[in-house]
Protein backbone atom coordinates (compact mmCIF):
# COMPACT_ATOMS: atom_id res chain seq x y z
CA UNK A 1 0.00 0.00 0.00
CA UNK A 2 1.02 3.39 -1.08
CA UNK A 3 -0.05 6.70 -0.31
CA UNK A 4 -1.90 8.19 -3.36
CA UNK A 5 -1.55 11.64 -3.27
CA UNK A 6 -4.73 14.36 -4.26
CA UNK A 7 -2.90 16.34 -6.29
CA UNK A 8 -1.33 13.63 -8.73
CA UNK A 9 -5.24 12.21 -8.86
CA UNK A 10 -6.86 15.63 -9.65
CA UNK A 11 -3.52 16.43 -12.61
CA UNK A 12 -4.68 13.09 -14.03
CA UNK A 13 -8.55 13.21 -13.64
CA UNK A 14 -7.88 17.39 -15.08
CA UNK A 15 -6.10 15.20 -18.15
CA UNK A 16 -8.76 12.96 -18.90
CA UNK A 17 -11.60 15.51 -18.31
CA UNK A 18 -9.80 18.01 -19.95
CA UNK A 19 -10.89 20.98 -17.58
CA UNK A 20 -9.24 21.45 -13.76
CA UNK A 21 -10.36 18.79 -11.68
CA UNK A 22 -10.63 19.19 -7.44
CA UNK A 23 -11.24 15.91 -5.35
CA UNK A 24 -13.04 16.24 -2.43
CA UNK A 25 -12.82 12.84 -0.95
CA UNK A 26 -11.53 9.33 -1.64
CA UNK A 27 -12.57 6.40 0.33
CA UNK A 28 -12.74 2.56 0.04
CA UNK A 29 -16.03 1.87 -1.82
CA UNK A 30 -19.05 1.38 0.87
CA UNK A 31 -16.60 2.96 3.36
CA UNK A 32 -16.93 5.65 5.54
CA UNK A 33 -13.34 7.04 6.38
CA UNK A 34 -11.34 8.95 3.75
CA UNK A 35 -7.92 6.89 3.02
CA UNK A 36 -4.37 8.17 3.22
CA UNK A 37 -3.33 4.60 1.73
CA UNK A 38 -3.88 2.96 -1.78
CA UNK A 39 -3.96 -0.57 -1.77
CA UNK A 40 -4.34 -2.66 -5.02
CA UNK A 41 -6.87 -4.82 -5.48
CA UNK A 42 -9.82 -2.58 -3.39
CA UNK A 43 -12.25 -0.03 -5.53
CA UNK A 44 -12.32 3.29 -4.58
CA UNK A 45 -14.24 5.94 -4.66
CA UNK A 46 -13.11 9.19 -5.64
CA UNK A 47 -15.86 11.92 -5.59
CA UNK A 48 -14.74 15.39 -7.50
CA UNK A 49 -15.83 18.42 -8.82
CA UNK A 50 -15.06 19.32 -12.59
CA UNK A 51 -16.37 22.81 -14.52
CA UNK A 52 -18.71 23.39 -11.30
CA UNK A 53 -20.34 19.72 -11.55
CA UNK A 54 -19.79 17.19 -8.56
CA UNK A 55 -18.93 13.56 -10.04
CA UNK A 56 -18.59 10.12 -8.47
CA UNK A 57 -15.64 7.37 -10.27
CA UNK A 58 -14.65 4.20 -9.18
CA UNK A 59 -10.66 3.84 -9.71
CA UNK A 60 -9.92 -0.06 -9.02
CA UNK A 61 -6.87 -2.78 -9.71
CA UNK A 62 -6.60 -6.21 -10.07
CA UNK A 63 -5.45 -8.33 -7.03
CA UNK A 64 -2.21 -10.65 -7.29
CA UNK A 65 -4.31 -13.89 -6.47
CA UNK A 66 -3.87 -16.46 -8.70
CA UNK A 67 -6.30 -17.77 -11.15
CA UNK A 68 -4.08 -16.77 -14.06
CA UNK A 69 -3.54 -12.92 -11.97
CA UNK A 70 -0.12 -13.53 -11.31
CA UNK A 71 1.49 -11.27 -13.52
CA UNK A 72 1.49 -8.03 -14.40
CA UNK A 73 0.81 -8.82 -17.56
CA UNK A 74 -2.11 -11.17 -16.99
CA UNK A 75 -3.74 -8.33 -15.08
CA UNK A 76 -3.39 -5.08 -17.72
CA UNK A 77 -4.56 -8.13 -20.36
CA UNK A 78 -8.06 -8.46 -18.03
CA UNK A 79 -8.51 -4.50 -17.54
CA UNK A 80 -7.57 -3.04 -21.02
CA UNK A 81 -10.07 -5.65 -22.13
CA UNK A 82 -12.54 -4.51 -19.70
CA UNK A 83 -12.30 -1.03 -20.40
CA UNK A 84 -12.75 -2.02 -24.27
CA UNK A 85 -15.92 -3.77 -23.88
CA UNK A 86 -17.60 -2.64 -20.50
CA UNK A 87 -19.46 0.35 -23.03
CA UNK A 88 -20.65 -2.17 -25.73
CA UNK A 89 -22.80 -3.52 -23.10
CA UNK A 90 -26.47 -2.56 -22.77
CA UNK A 91 -27.21 -1.41 -19.31
CA UNK A 92 -23.33 -2.17 -18.20
CA UNK A 93 -22.02 0.04 -15.57
CA UNK A 94 -19.54 2.86 -18.14
CA UNK A 95 -15.89 2.73 -18.02
CA UNK A 96 -13.79 5.94 -17.85
CA UNK A 97 -10.88 5.33 -18.78
CA UNK A 98 -7.95 2.58 -18.37
CA UNK A 99 -4.64 4.04 -16.78
CA UNK A 100 -1.58 2.94 -15.13
CA UNK A 101 0.64 3.73 -12.39
CA UNK A 102 4.57 4.47 -13.04
CA UNK A 103 7.23 2.38 -11.61
CA UNK A 104 7.35 5.71 -8.76
CA UNK A 105 4.13 4.36 -7.88
CA UNK A 106 2.68 8.04 -7.72
CA UNK A 107 2.60 9.51 -10.47
CA UNK A 108 -1.19 8.05 -13.07
CA UNK A 109 -1.30 8.56 -16.36
CA UNK A 110 -3.70 6.90 -19.58
CA UNK A 111 -0.50 4.83 -20.50
CA UNK A 112 3.08 4.43 -20.45
CA UNK A 113 6.44 3.39 -18.47
CA UNK A 114 3.92 1.44 -15.52
CA UNK A 115 4.44 -0.92 -13.02
CA UNK A 116 0.41 -1.97 -12.45
CA UNK A 117 -3.01 -0.81 -14.54
CA UNK A 118 -6.51 0.60 -13.21
CA UNK A 119 -9.41 0.69 -14.31
CA UNK A 120 -11.93 3.68 -13.83
CA UNK A 121 -15.72 3.72 -14.19
CA UNK A 122 -18.87 5.48 -13.77
CA UNK A 123 -20.41 5.05 -9.94
CA UNK A 124 -23.50 3.56 -9.91
CA UNK A 125 -25.65 3.33 -7.10
CA UNK A 126 -27.70 0.64 -5.82
CA UNK A 127 -28.27 -2.33 -3.65
CA UNK A 128 -26.40 -6.16 -4.60
CA UNK A 129 -28.89 -8.65 -5.65
CA UNK A 130 -27.34 -11.00 -3.74
CA UNK A 131 -28.90 -8.97 -0.70
CA UNK A 132 -32.75 -9.94 -1.99
CA UNK A 133 -31.34 -13.80 -2.07
CA UNK A 134 -30.01 -13.05 1.58
CA UNK A 135 -33.57 -11.64 2.31
CA UNK A 136 -35.30 -14.40 0.70
CA UNK A 137 -33.24 -16.65 3.01
CA UNK A 138 -33.72 -15.20 5.94
CA UNK A 139 -37.88 -15.23 5.75
CA UNK A 140 -38.28 -18.46 3.26
CA UNK A 141 -40.58 -16.20 0.86
CA UNK A 142 -40.69 -14.81 -2.41
CA UNK A 143 -42.45 -11.57 -3.14
CA UNK A 144 -44.10 -10.45 -6.07
CA UNK A 145 -40.90 -7.94 -7.04
CA UNK A 146 -38.63 -11.25 -6.62
CA UNK A 147 -40.15 -12.92 -9.42
CA UNK A 148 -40.73 -9.95 -11.96
CA UNK A 149 -36.55 -9.54 -11.17
CA UNK A 150 -35.49 -13.22 -11.71
CA UNK A 151 -37.81 -12.95 -14.88
CA UNK A 152 -36.05 -9.31 -15.90
CA UNK A 153 -32.69 -10.76 -15.00
CA UNK A 154 -33.64 -13.83 -17.88
CA UNK A 155 -34.88 -11.58 -19.90
CA UNK A 156 -31.62 -9.21 -19.87
CA UNK A 157 -29.48 -12.29 -20.71
CA UNK A 158 -31.90 -13.76 -24.04
CA UNK A 159 -31.69 -10.20 -25.04
CA UNK A 160 -27.91 -9.70 -25.08
CA UNK A 161 -27.44 -13.68 -26.42
CA UNK A 162 -29.70 -12.62 -29.55
CA UNK A 163 -26.43 -11.33 -31.21
CA UNK A 164 -24.60 -13.92 -32.37
CA UNK A 165 -21.32 -13.52 -34.04
CA UNK A 166 -19.83 -15.55 -36.83
CA UNK A 167 -16.47 -16.25 -35.65
CA UNK A 168 -16.12 -20.35 -35.27
CA UNK A 169 -12.21 -20.13 -34.15
CA UNK A 170 -13.51 -17.82 -31.22
CA UNK A 171 -16.40 -20.11 -30.23
CA UNK A 172 -13.59 -22.60 -29.66
CA UNK A 173 -11.18 -20.47 -27.76
CA UNK A 174 -14.11 -19.80 -25.38
CA UNK A 175 -14.38 -23.28 -24.90
CA UNK A 176 -11.07 -24.29 -24.40
CA UNK A 177 -10.77 -20.94 -22.19
CA UNK A 178 -13.57 -22.64 -20.20
CA UNK A 179 -11.00 -25.47 -18.95
CA UNK A 180 -7.32 -24.22 -19.24
CA UNK A 181 -8.37 -20.64 -18.34
CA UNK A 182 -6.55 -19.50 -15.12
CA UNK A 183 -10.20 -18.18 -14.04
CA UNK A 184 -11.63 -21.23 -15.39
CA UNK A 185 -12.08 -25.47 -14.65
CA UNK A 186 -8.36 -26.34 -14.14
CA UNK A 187 -7.26 -22.79 -12.57
CA UNK A 188 -10.10 -23.48 -9.91
CA UNK A 189 -9.13 -27.08 -9.10
CA UNK A 190 -5.63 -26.16 -8.50
CA UNK A 191 -7.22 -23.63 -6.00
CA UNK A 192 -8.07 -26.30 -3.87
CA UNK A 193 -5.25 -27.18 -1.44
CA UNK A 194 -4.70 -30.97 -0.54
CA UNK A 195 -5.53 -32.59 2.73
CA UNK A 196 -9.28 -32.11 2.16
CA UNK A 197 -11.55 -34.64 4.14
CA UNK A 198 -14.62 -34.43 1.74
CA UNK A 199 -12.68 -34.27 -1.35
CA UNK A 200 -9.43 -35.68 -3.05
CA UNK A 201 -6.82 -35.60 -5.88
CA UNK A 202 -8.74 -38.61 -7.79
CA UNK A 203 -12.13 -36.99 -7.48
CA UNK A 204 -10.80 -33.58 -9.36
CA UNK A 205 -8.38 -35.95 -11.84
CA UNK A 206 -11.87 -38.12 -12.78
CA UNK A 207 -13.72 -34.09 -13.03
CA UNK A 208 -11.27 -32.73 -15.29
CA UNK A 209 -11.26 -35.52 -17.37
CA UNK A 210 -15.53 -35.54 -17.49
CA UNK A 211 -14.86 -32.03 -18.77
CA UNK A 212 -12.10 -32.41 -21.51
CA UNK A 213 -15.10 -34.82 -23.24
CA UNK A 214 -17.16 -32.24 -22.77
CA UNK A 215 -15.04 -29.66 -24.61
CA UNK A 216 -14.49 -31.90 -27.69
CA UNK A 217 -18.37 -31.99 -28.00
CA UNK A 218 -18.87 -28.47 -27.03
CA UNK A 219 -16.08 -27.29 -29.54
CA UNK A 220 -18.55 -28.46 -32.71
CA UNK A 221 -21.05 -25.84 -31.42
CA UNK A 222 -19.66 -22.96 -32.92
CA UNK A 223 -23.16 -21.60 -34.35
CA UNK A 224 -23.79 -20.34 -30.71
CA UNK A 225 -21.63 -17.53 -30.28
CA UNK A 226 -23.48 -14.66 -28.70
CA UNK A 227 -22.88 -11.72 -27.14
CA UNK A 228 -22.30 -12.83 -22.96
CA UNK A 229 -21.52 -10.49 -20.40
CA UNK A 230 -19.61 -13.64 -18.92
CA UNK A 231 -19.65 -13.30 -15.04
CA UNK A 232 -23.68 -12.74 -14.49
CA UNK A 233 -24.18 -13.65 -10.88
CA UNK A 234 -26.00 -11.87 -8.14
CA UNK A 235 -22.93 -9.74 -7.23
CA UNK A 236 -22.35 -8.51 -10.34
CA UNK A 237 -26.28 -6.92 -10.47
CA UNK A 238 -27.65 -3.75 -9.21
CA UNK A 239 -30.82 -3.03 -8.10
CA UNK A 240 -32.44 0.23 -7.70
CA UNK A 241 -36.29 0.62 -7.58
CA UNK A 242 -38.19 -1.98 -9.54
CA UNK A 243 -36.61 -3.86 -12.16
CA UNK A 244 -33.99 -1.08 -12.76
CA UNK A 245 -30.67 -2.39 -12.68
CA UNK A 246 -27.48 -2.04 -13.98
CA UNK A 247 -24.67 -5.24 -14.87
CA UNK A 248 -20.90 -4.51 -13.39
CA UNK A 249 -17.77 -6.41 -14.11
CA UNK A 250 -18.63 -7.85 -17.20
CA UNK A 251 -15.46 -11.00 -17.52
CA UNK A 252 -13.51 -13.16 -19.63
CA UNK A 253 -15.03 -12.17 -23.24
CA UNK A 254 -17.22 -10.39 -25.06
CA UNK A 255 -18.15 -13.50 -27.42
CA UNK A 256 -19.09 -16.83 -25.64
CA UNK A 257 -21.56 -19.16 -24.71
CA UNK A 258 -25.06 -18.09 -23.42
CA UNK A 259 -24.97 -21.34 -20.80
CA UNK A 260 -22.11 -19.46 -19.23
CA UNK A 261 -24.26 -16.99 -18.25
CA UNK A 262 -27.50 -18.24 -17.38
CA UNK A 263 -25.57 -21.07 -15.46
CA UNK A 264 -23.47 -18.59 -13.33
CA UNK A 265 -26.74 -17.24 -12.05
CA UNK A 266 -29.07 -20.16 -11.68
CA UNK A 267 -26.77 -21.98 -10.08
CA UNK A 268 -27.31 -19.38 -6.95
CA UNK A 269 -30.45 -20.33 -6.86
CA UNK A 270 -29.39 -23.72 -6.40
CA UNK A 271 -26.45 -22.53 -3.58
CA UNK A 272 -29.02 -20.83 -1.51
CA UNK A 273 -31.56 -23.63 -1.52
CA UNK A 274 -29.21 -25.82 -0.13
CA UNK A 275 -27.68 -23.51 2.87
CA UNK A 276 -31.10 -23.29 3.65
CA UNK A 277 -32.64 -26.43 3.61
CA UNK A 278 -29.67 -29.12 2.07
CA UNK A 279 -32.09 -29.70 -0.66
CA UNK A 280 -33.51 -28.31 -3.32
CA UNK A 281 -37.13 -26.64 -2.73
CA UNK A 282 -39.19 -23.59 -2.27
CA UNK A 283 -39.02 -20.99 -2.34
CA UNK A 284 -35.34 -20.86 -4.50
CA UNK A 285 -36.65 -23.49 -6.53
CA UNK A 286 -39.55 -21.17 -7.74
CA UNK A 287 -37.07 -18.87 -8.85
CA UNK A 288 -34.72 -21.26 -10.71
CA UNK A 289 -37.46 -22.86 -12.61
CA UNK A 290 -39.24 -19.48 -13.49
CA UNK A 291 -35.93 -18.08 -14.53
CA UNK A 292 -34.85 -20.66 -17.05
CA UNK A 293 -38.80 -21.18 -18.15
CA UNK A 294 -39.02 -17.71 -19.27
CA UNK A 295 -35.38 -18.28 -21.05
CA UNK A 296 -36.14 -20.85 -22.97
CA UNK A 297 -39.62 -19.64 -24.20
CA UNK A 298 -37.83 -16.22 -24.57
CA UNK A 299 -35.01 -17.73 -26.77
CA UNK A 300 -35.76 -21.45 -28.06
CA UNK A 301 -32.67 -22.42 -27.00
CA UNK A 302 -33.39 -26.17 -26.33
CA UNK A 303 -29.78 -26.81 -27.27
CA UNK A 304 -28.46 -25.24 -24.28
CA UNK A 305 -29.22 -27.99 -22.33
CA UNK A 306 -26.78 -30.12 -24.38
CA UNK A 307 -24.20 -27.90 -23.46
CA UNK A 308 -25.25 -26.30 -20.06
CA UNK A 309 -23.35 -29.07 -17.99
CA UNK A 310 -19.28 -28.10 -18.31
CA UNK A 311 -20.46 -24.75 -17.23
CA UNK A 312 -22.70 -25.65 -14.35
CA UNK A 313 -19.58 -27.81 -13.06
CA UNK A 314 -17.43 -24.73 -13.40
CA UNK A 315 -19.87 -23.01 -11.23
CA UNK A 316 -20.24 -25.69 -8.88
CA UNK A 317 -16.00 -25.40 -8.37
CA UNK A 318 -16.55 -21.34 -7.24
CA UNK A 319 -19.69 -21.70 -4.84
CA UNK A 320 -18.17 -25.37 -3.04
CA UNK A 321 -14.28 -23.47 -3.04
CA UNK A 322 -12.98 -22.89 0.87
CA UNK A 323 -11.01 -20.17 -0.88
CA UNK A 324 -14.41 -18.16 -0.74
CA UNK A 325 -16.42 -19.84 1.02
CA UNK A 326 -14.74 -21.34 4.18
CA UNK A 327 -17.34 -21.55 6.48
CA UNK A 328 -19.51 -23.38 4.05
CA UNK A 329 -21.09 -26.51 5.90
CA UNK A 330 -19.57 -29.66 4.55
CA UNK A 331 -22.72 -31.31 3.59
CA UNK A 332 -23.65 -28.31 1.38
CA UNK A 333 -20.03 -28.67 -0.21
CA UNK A 334 -20.43 -32.46 -0.95
CA UNK A 335 -23.61 -31.95 -2.56
CA UNK A 336 -22.44 -29.00 -4.49
CA UNK A 337 -19.70 -31.92 -5.66
CA UNK A 338 -22.70 -34.34 -6.04
CA UNK A 339 -24.65 -32.11 -8.43
CA UNK A 340 -21.58 -31.12 -10.88
CA UNK A 341 -20.48 -34.93 -11.28
CA UNK A 342 -23.88 -35.91 -11.64
CA UNK A 343 -24.50 -32.83 -14.35
CA UNK A 344 -21.56 -34.02 -16.01
CA UNK A 345 -22.86 -37.23 -16.77
CA UNK A 346 -25.81 -36.29 -18.36
CA UNK A 347 -26.75 -36.17 -21.73
CA UNK A 348 -29.00 -33.22 -21.58
CA UNK A 349 -29.96 -30.98 -18.52
CA UNK A 350 -33.41 -32.13 -17.25
CA UNK A 351 -34.01 -28.78 -15.11
CA UNK A 352 -37.84 -29.44 -14.23
CA UNK A 353 -35.74 -32.13 -12.35
CA UNK A 354 -33.04 -30.35 -10.92
CA UNK A 355 -33.18 -32.01 -7.24
CA UNK A 356 -32.22 -35.64 -9.01
CA UNK A 357 -29.11 -34.51 -9.48
CA UNK A 358 -28.63 -34.28 -5.82
CA UNK A 359 -30.49 -37.13 -4.15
Amino acid sequence: MFELKVERLEQYLSGLYKATVKVSRVSALGGAADLKGFGYGLPYLVEFVVNGVAKSVVLETMRQEGFGHDHFSDRAKVLLWQHSTFNKLPRHVRSVDVGSFTSDCETLRSLGDCCEFFLVTEFVDGSLYHLDLDRVMDTCEISGLDEERCLALSDYLAEIHSVKKNAPELYVRCVRDLLGHGEGIFGLTDSYPGGLGYVNERFFVDFEKACVEWRWRLKQKVHRLSQVHGDFHPWNILFRQGLDFTALDRSRGEWGEPADDVSAMTINYLFYSLRLAGEVEEPFLRLFLLFWRNYLDRTGDEEILCVVQPFYAWRSLVIASPLWYPDLPLNVRKMVFRFASRVLKAKRFEFEDVASYLK
